[in-house]
């Protein structure tokens, strides 16, 4: 599942830079997760960064958007040019 970046989001910009994948930007009110670019860190790291660093613990699996490992390494793989 890709990520999202709930109401309880504080804007404090954390998250942000942690992207390896640049799918969180800068939204009207809170920040958000383009879910085409969100690979929940698979191909980079073991967990998500973004929720590793986020002080409130706003940012869940987007339950609208199931993915398997398989189809975040794949998105993974075409993001990094491996595809």
């Amino acid at each position: 599942m890709a990520l999202i970046i709930t109401d309880d989001c504080i804007n404090c910009a954390v998250c942000e830079p942690e992207c390896p994948n640049e799918a969180i930007f800068e939204g009207e009110e809170i920040y958000e997760i383009n879910p085409d670019l969100c690979t929940e860190c698979v191909g980079h790291f073991d967990k998500p960064q973004c929720q590793l660093v986020c002080p409130v613990d706003c940012i869940p699996q987007d339950p609208k958007r199931p993915e398997s490992g398989a189809q975040l390494m794949d998105r993974y793989r075409v993001l990094t040019g491996q595809a």
